[in-house]
């Protein structure tokens, strides 16, 4: 999609009394031209709608930006085994066919639409200099979000992608010529760090421009704002360690000083569509999307595809997501290990977790009369006849970012149509990254425990005690492997976690995964699943080094001879780029001891 429309200029000659070759030049003004569009406040602000409508994308977070990373994770498992999501959850992805451009190049080329109008935007704001109306400030801090948005997003699936930063440099998406990689690089490692670098400075400018959400009011509704940019800039910190800015940052956050956030009391708002639930006191930023019933026919599986009000606006997670019997492509299927550390610790009352409920779309007796009971979209379920993911390989549905919870409609019509907007960023996050960043810091403390705790009343689980927690690496344990799968069980971020954790350069947490990634097709989908048995396989088992990233598709790097592969595409190790950083993995704890 262009940001503007290349028109005709419309010349007019018009005689003059005295000579017929005085000529007057004029512009047709209702057709804007490459330069005369983006000169004016109501231009820059439908490029920065422009942004938006990008990072509702397939590539972005539509399908596949949003589940790749999901796969990434131990949370859940590719269960349709043949297709190309197959690379993704096994971290092995090769660089060439069809289904591994799905996986490579739609995320890689996707977010580069983003940049490229966001970097319009910024270069025409500086144009105009440090004095900025209030209009201005707010066009400049969303497109700084929207690109700090992109390359985080970019970097940590392909570690080094081309940081290009002015519009005039990079007008189109024709090759993208730009290099990743500086004179005395030995590897992509330095261009991760440079675009990171880039990541901080775009959001913590942006933090500066945006009003609050508070402050931002109607206008800030599905908007950017100071919070959404704190929210990502403190994640971007976190992914090098930077534990103690990111803590300053999130306590700022839980301060009020970017607006008033605060948990949902139902868990299962975060998961609904319509008014009374979307953009709610929770959520930091989400992708917007139309609800069911409002929206096109016409479905836009690429950036050049616009088809305006006949486009469907919706996302493809569901379709993904959902059972096959009713609609979906069954893809993907939640990972036993989340199911049962679900089942390992009920709520004080001695129920179960209602987190479980939203998260996985299974029958249990106890979910009679609770919200919508035990439905599968119109259909109920039985203890006899459990509804599962694929009829061949088996596998635990997602209710998640479904309508599997809700009675919406009674089937999924795949492709981009599912209303619920994805909530990229809720404060539950900001209170466990807190906690996470303050065990960092100081070690075990009694502020981190609270924090945990905030979360842990919400599902009406017992508190936790500092008591409890003698070593750093305990608590640590609790939070990245207890207290964060339940609350983000299947929402896009495990994959970005597990890289900055470390957990691929350590053999403990390497086996840990593999223990938790562990299926067995065609098994009962309650069936505890033990790595190691007969029959058992894992979503680990052939991980390659470097994979941890997907690589840079091989037509890009053939199209574009500046561009050099990644870990994954040269297949290398990237432990001794994370230890020579100085950061160290935190070491297998056994909680129960």
């Amino acid at each position: 999609m262009k940001l503007y429309r290349i028109a005709l200029a419309l010349m007019l000659g018009i005689g003059t009394l005295t000579s017929c070759s005085d000529k007057l030049e004029l512009s047709n003004p209702n057709q804007p031209t490459t330069g005369t569009f983006g000169n004016s406040v109501e231009d820059l602000e439908e490029a920065v709608i422009a942004c938006y409508h990008h990072i509702r994308m397939e590539g972005t977070y539509a399908r596949v930006g949003y589940t790749l990373d999901v796969l990434r994770g131990d949370e859940a498992w590719n269960v349709a085994l043949s297709w190309g999501h197959y690379g993704a959850d096994n971290l092995n992805y090769g660089t060439t066919g069809e289904f591994d451009a799905i996986g490579d190049q739609w995320i890689w080329r996707d977010w580069y639409y983003v940049i490229n109008i966001a970097n319009f935007v910024i270069t025409k704001c500086e144009e105009n200099g440090a004095n900025l109306s209030e209009a201005m400030k707010r066009i400049k801090g969303q497109a700084l979000f929207a690109r700090g948005l992109a390359y985080y997003n970019l970097s940590n699936y392909y570690q080094n992608p081309a940081l290009i930063l002015n519009y005039n440099d990079y007008s189109t998406l024709d090759g993208l010529y730009a290099s990743n990689k500086e004179e005395g690089d030995t590897d992509g490692l330095a261009q991760y760090d440079r675009v990171l670098d880039q990541v901080e400075i775009d959001l913590a400018e942006a933090m500066t421009l945006l009003p609050s959400r508070d402050e931002g009011g109607e206008w800030a509704k599905g908007r950017a704002t100071s919070g959404a940019a704190a929210g990502i800039y403190a994640r971007a910190l976190m992914q090098r360690h930077k534990y103690s800015e990111a803590l300053t940052v999130l306590k700022a956050i839980i301060g009020g000083t970017y607006g008033t956030y605060k948990l949902m009391a139902n868990y299962g708002d975060n998961f609904r569509e319509g008014s009374a639930y979307e953009n709610n006191d929770e959520s930091l930023y989400e992708i917007q999307y139309l609800d069911y019933g409002s929206q096109g026919s016409n479905e836009e599986w690429t950036p050049v595809n616009i088809t305006e009000a006949a486009a469907t606006q919706g996302h493809a997670v569901e379709s993904n997501y959902g059972p096959a019997h009713v609609g979906s492509w069954q893809d993907i299927a939640a990972a036993p290990w989340l199911y049962h550390l679900f089942k390992a610790e009920r709520t004080t009352s001695g129920s179960l977790d209602p987190r479980l409920y939203w998260t996985i779309g299974t029958y249990e007796p106890e979910w009679e009369g609770f919200e919508y009971g035990n439905m599968c979209y119109t259909e109920p379920m039985t203890a006899d006849e459990p509804i599962v993911v694929n009829g061949d390989n088996g596998g635990l549905p997602i209710a998640k970012w479904t309508n599997f919870r809700t009675g919406l409609y009674n089937a999924i019509v795949t492709g981009l149509r599912c209303g619920i907007n994805l909530r990229i960023m809720r404060y539950s996050d900001v209170l466990l990254r807190a906690a996470e960043c303050e065990n960092e810091v100081n070690g075990p403390t009694q502020q981190a425990i609270d924090w945990i705790n905030q979360v842990r009343n919400r599902a009406h689980l017992a508190n936790l005690n500092l008591s409890d927690f003698n070593s750093k690496d305990k608590l640590f344990e609790q939070i990245a492997n207890v207290e964060r799968p339940k609350e983000f069980g299947c929402e896009y971020g495990r994959g970005f976690d597990l890289l900055r954790w470390g957990f691929f350069y350590d053999n403990g947490r390497l086996q840990q995964l593999k223990e938790h990634g562990a299926y067995r097709l065609a098994a009962d989908v309650k069936d505890v699943i033990t790595y190691g048995d007969t029959g058992v396989e894992s979503t680990y088992d052939k991980y390659q080094a470097g994979h941890e990233y997907f690589p840079i598709f091989q037509t890009t790097l053939n199209d574009n001879t500046h561009l050099v592969g990644n870990s994954a595409n040269n297949n290398t190790d990237n432990s001794v780029y994370f230890s020579q950083k100085g950061w160290t993995v935190h070491p297998v704890v056994d909680l129960s001891k």
